[in-house]
């Protein structure tokens, strides 16, 4: 939110700096966002008197203007204004200067042959204005040579962040209600312009939805003149970052920028019979003030007559019956919105204006007739006409919370001491009543525009932010003696490990968002329904997550796409499936994603080399080992998931049912659903699944090295084609568990003297010995035991 130095002035009678207001703004929880200075935009622009008025000698349209900047020496400025002429004041751009509506720096030139000093500037070129027609004409008093900053008074604009709970800090006046409270200035009382209302409201104005619309009030002004606004009123305006439209526009836009409270004014002449606030009609259109039209529905409250719908409550206006140049009776209304619903309707239509802002956080429910009678008092003192009574059709909550607060309750919650004359002070200058017995009659009554004030603790917090957050001592918390007991969850300590083996293996973390476009997260939903959110912060981030490898693989295009074709990718995060029961499912994941180049081309390696398979298995493996995972145990199976490659993807399982991961090369239709180019590994393990280890000491057990040399003995095997090499090291690895300490494939072939549908697997077993060498008898039966296992999986050994 912004707003002029000026216009906190009206409401706060200061003599603070800027620089005091905007730490005093940081202090009480308003954080100010930026301060803007025009009058550093208007450097280098001085004042200046036109001398002299020539037509120039090579253009019909330019003149040469002999111009006086109060130094005594006059300076030849080209002009192409038409209203430019001798006698005139005007605002003078030196050379050195920045225009401000473009940004060109100005210097000394020649223009068709004449030299020019400088430029004389438009209201557009300075940024005050829309008016380009000709240059800035000041009045005969303005003092020559003077800088147009100051002449001008350009004033500094404060922009804000306010959060949420505060709606009543979305206009000036509430901010100017907090800098009072902590002691920048005092608080002004509303001026309330006089007016005498005249006859009763000649339109029947009620509400049919006492729960969407509790209060609507309204009353008709006859006989006004829409026109131009006044200057100060369009300066705090546009200092608010609002265009200045008409006076009755920019009137409304006043109130609710000034008082957090939003209003709206009807051409009178374009309503027909009563002005009702009431549920829409299914289907029902209104084509609104952004020129769109919207489809509404029962859910939601509009303003509408005896034709039709006029205005989305609380949100926007409707196009046709808005005010113009021409209006000269207006129907003013002000009215009293759920919140809820406003907010609800907003998000349905996807329409965001400043009037839902307010009306969605919860405007104050006490400024009706206040709002309306300031701004009637200002249509009638600015525009004419003649008000009429109000009609209030409906009543606003008028139920004040009343809370029991202790004030010891602020040292023990809020950590400093604040007296109690201060602490009292503090809430009746917030607006807050409390009882001249207080604390021995604890209630204190909250004003009605403080929503967001729930119990005791949030007395609290208003007490310790004015009272300043920078006098709450820092405190370190109790310590147990001795040495500090470990924090981390064996979850953490697992995901710290993993981490630390990704990056070590050549990989880059990722943090990608938990949210998917609805197709992408279909794409890899499971047989579990997603969780799709009924208020996505976009369209493109709808849907929870099933799987990381979305995400990733669009960080990897992304990352292609701005000419980086190569990602070694991993992110550890949370997938998100509905259970059973309907709720939120989480599950620890570790998803990697390789694209691009394995190896770059070289004169010794020859062609660049692609990530496949067996390198997303190779990083499966070890980082499952890292996590503590049995990779001894694990079995090798099909069905990744129909996103990856059939011939070329697995899982690693333990036992047929428990999935630890799965791995592979990315199916070609995963890959054009994504666009994006293959080929591409990928990896996901299931934390979730991994088996927490039974009874780890707190150390390992010391390492004794065998005493005696270990034996290998080969073996090859010929083996039906469809038999996975990983079961029949597994086969051997269990022949003789005490003997056999390792088991690996080093040679498979198939080929001329193997069979049709057979393979060889050439095995290397190594065998340790214990306390005696082996005999041969010994070998003899491990070796025997070792081809018995292989014979169960349909092998023989070779001749």
């Amino acid at each position: 939110m912004k707003f002029a130095l000026t216009w906190l002035k009206d409401y706060l009678d200061t003599t603070a700096t800027v620089a005091e207001i905007c730490d005093g703004l940081n202090a009480i929880g308003l954080e100010v966002e930026g301060v803007e200075d025009p009058a550093e935009k208007l450097a280098g622009f001085r004042i200046a008197h036109v001398l002299t008025a020539a037509r120039h000698p090579d253009a019909d349209k330019l003149q040469v203007l002999t111009v006086d900047t109060g130094d005594g020496q006059p300076l030849q400025v080209v002009c192409g204004a038409p209203n430019a002429r001798a006698g005139m004041k005007g605002v003078l751009g030196l050379p050195g200067a920045v225009v401000p509506a473009n940004g060109m720096v100005l210097r000394k030139s020649a223009i068709r042959g004449v030299e020019s000093n400088g430029m004389m500037c438009s209201t557009r070129e300075l940024e005050l204005g829309e008016d380009h027609d000709g240059i800035i004409e000041l009045p005969e008093d303005a003092p020559v040579g003077t800088s147009f900053a100051d002449y001008h008074g350009a004033d500094p604009v404060i922009e804000v962040a306010v959060t949420p709970n505060r709606p009543d800090c979305m206009g000036v006046h509430g901010i100017a209600r907090d800098l009072a409270a902590k002691g920048l200035g005092t608080l002004k009382p509303i001026t309330m312009p006089a007016f005498s209302a005249s006859g009763a409201c000649p339109v029947e104005i009620r509400t049919d939805d006492p729960e969407g619309c509790p209060a609507f009030y309204g009353r008709v002004i006859t006989g006004v003149t829409n026109g131009a606004s006044p200057e100060w009123l369009q300066q705090r305006l546009k200092s608010a970052g609002q265009r200045p439209i008409s006076l009755l526009v920019d009137l409304t836009n006043y109130l609710m920028l000034g008082f957090g409270r939003p209003a709206h004014a009807y051409d009178l002449a374009k309503l027909s019979g009563a002005v009702v606030a009431r549920r829409a009609r299914d289907g029902e259109e209104v084509l609104a003030l952004n020129e769109k039209t919207y489809t509404l529905d029962p859910a939601m409250v509009v303003i509408a007559d005896d034709t039709g719908v006029h205005d989305i409550a609380g949100i926007m206006g409707g196009e046709h019956s808005g005010v113009s140049e021409t209006t000269t009776d207006v129907l003013l209304e002000i009215a009293y919105f759920d919140p809820a619903r406003i907010g609800a309707t907003g998000r349905k239509l996807g329409l965001s204006s400043d009037a839902r802002t307010r009306f969605e956080r919860g405007v104050d429910p006490a400024f009706l007739d206040a709002g309306l009678d300031l701004l009637t008092g200002l249509i009638v003192d600015l525009a004419g006409g003649t008000p009429s009574e109000v009609i209030r059709a409906g009543s606003p909550p008028s139920e004040a919370k009343v809370i029991a607060f202790d004030p010891a309750l602020t040292i023990r919650l809020g950590g400093v001491a604040v007296s109690e004359a201060e602490q009292k002070r503090i809430l009746e200058s917030l607006g807050f009543s409390v009882g001249a017995d207080w604390p021995k009659n604890p209630d204190v009554t909250c004003p009605l525009r403080r929503h967001d004030i729930e119990g005791p603790a949030d007395l609290v917090e208003e007490v310790v932010r004015i009272h300043g957050l920078d006098k709450v001592a820092s405190v370190a918390l109790p310590r147990i003696e001795g040495v500090a007991r470990p924090t981390a969850t064996p979850q953490q300590k697992l995901e710290r490990g993993l981490r630390r083996a990704a990056a070590a293996s050549g990989l880059n973390e990722a943090v990608t968002w938990s949210f998917l476009p609805t197709w992408a997260a279909e794409h890899f939903a499971s047989d579990q329904p997603l969780w799709v959110l009924a208020n996505p912060i976009s369209e493109d981030m709808k849907a929870m997550r099933p799987s990381l490898l979305p995400g990733l693989l669009m960080a990897a295009k992304r990352n292609a796409d701005r000419g980086a074709p190569a990602s070694r990718l991993f992110e550890i995060g949370r997938r998100y499936f509905r259970s059973s029961d309907g709720l939120s499912d989480e599950k620890p994941t570790l998803g990697i994603v390789l694209a691009g180049e394995k190896a770059p081309r070289g004169w010794q390696s020859g062609k660049a080399k692609s990530f496949d398979a067996f390198d997303a298995k190779a990083l499966a493996l070890a980082l499952l080992e890292t996590a503590g995972a049995p990779v001894a145990n694990l079995m090798v199976m099909g069905e990744a998931g129909s996103q990856f490659h059939p011939g070329q993807s697995a899982t690693l399982r333990l036992g047929p049912k428990v999935v630890l991961a799965r791995f592979g090369m990315v199916h070609p239709a995963t890959l054009k659903a994504f666009d994006v180019d293959g080929p591409i590994a990928a990896v996901e393990l299931f934390l979730d699944a991994i088996p927490a280890k039974k009874g780890a000491a707190f150390a390992r057990p010391g390492f004794t090295p065998p005493a005696l040399q270990a034996v290998t003995r080969d073996f090859a095997f010929l083996v039906p084609e469809s038999l996975a090499a990983g079961d029949l090291v597994r086969a051997a690895q269990g022949a003789d568990k005490a003997a056999i300490t390792s088991v690996r494939v080093f040679d498979v072939f198939a080929g001329q003297g193997v069979p049709e549908g057979k393979v060889s697997i050439a095995l290397e077993v190594t065998l340790q010995p214990g306390e005696a060498s082996f005999k041969d008898a010994e070998l003899k039966a491990i070796a025997e035991k070792v081809v018995a296992a292989a014979a169960k999986l349909g092998g023989e050994l070779r001749g």
